[in-house]
């Protein structure tokens, strides 16, 4: 391994870990676009599979989706070549999505529910109890500071959710790995990039206003983002405005109450982990920075 891809797949594997997105005999859908995301997301979780101690299985789908200049030969013959089980499929979400926006609104809404609504049904067929989506760090702070801004709500990217319909389990192995260094490991490896002719082709989206909003502030503090969200892990309930949710953390039971931090230096303040129903019982409120978790070993 490179260092890079040391570094994601250490990052990959404590997410995996922290939040138990993966058990003995997953079936494992894992969506496929063609861009940098998926395609280190497909490889960083074969590297993790073939470590780990329990038996999970992977299948790589992509969809094609009708876009004009569309040339899938690539990828095709990557996956060819790559030793994954995977399944190629093809429907025009393209027009569809065209002709049901109105001018000047956004793609990305239409065109990600039909998208996940086709892998949905796939998922069904091939027998996937889980779908694994290649969302990293710099999409869970775009999505918070857009339901910030615009939504209202105090609300990101939790690393795995149930379905409405509470058929599937999806997850998010990269959510801790920044979009830089997936970048470099994407041009190390020399994926064969298929560019998105449909959300890429619209100029002044909200999202690309908190990419600018985020360079700007790494610009003036380095380590930002690392600090963000390390935030998301790191909630006060009792200190929000939300009525329900500090009554719920009021009555919770003792036993999920947490150790006092000794560390803390403001007494009427202490630090709480996140009220969600992503982790379970006895799930750490921030990630472990653990050089080599047992459950999930190097070698």
């Amino acid at each position: 391994m490179s260092n890079v891809q040391r570094l994601l797949y250490r990052q990959l594997k404590q997410t995996c870990e922290a939040y138990e997105l993966l058990a003995p005999g997953d079936h494992v859908l894992v969506a496929l676009s063609g861009g940098k995301d998926s395609y280190s997301l497909l490889v960083l979780l074969g590297a993790l599979q073939e470590r780990l101690p329990f038996p999970v299985r992977l299948t790589a789908v992509h969809l094609d989706q009708a876009q004009p200049g569309y040339d899938g030969r690539p990828l095709a013959e990557w996956l060819a070549a790559s030793g994954f089980d995977y399944e190629i499929l093809s429907e025009d979400t393209y027009s569809v999505v065209t002709e049901h926006v109105t001018p000047g609104a956004t793609y990305c809404s239409l065109c990600s529910r039909l998208r996940r609504g086709i892998l949905y049904t796939a998922a069904e067929r091939l027998g996937c109890n889980k779908l694994a989506l290649g969302h990293h760090r710099d999409d869970a702070l775009e999505t918070f500071l857009m339901n910030l801004f615009y939504g209202g709500k105090l609300q990101a990217m939790p690393p795995k959710y149930t379905t409405d319909d509470g058929r599937f389990e999806v997850i998010r192995p990269l959510l801790q790995c920044a979009e830089d260094t997936i970048r470099t490991f994407a041009r190390e490896r020399a994926f064969p990039i298929l560019p998105c002719n449909l959300c890429g082709s619209q100029p002044g989206l909200a999202r690309d206003r908190m990419t600018q909003l985020l360079s700007q502030l790494e610009k003036e503090n380095p380590n930002v983002k690392s600090i963000m969200m390390a935030a998301l892990a790191n909630v006060s309930p009792t200190h929000l405005l939300d009525p329900e949710l500090v009554r719920a953390w009021q009555t919770r039971p003792e036993g999920v109450r947490p150790a006092p931090d000794v560390r803390a230096t403001v007494s009427h303040s202490a630090a709480l982990p996140v009220a969600s129903g992503c982790r379970g019982p006895g799930t750490p409120r921030s990630l472990p920075m653990v050089s080599q978790p047992a459950d999930f070993p190097d070698s």
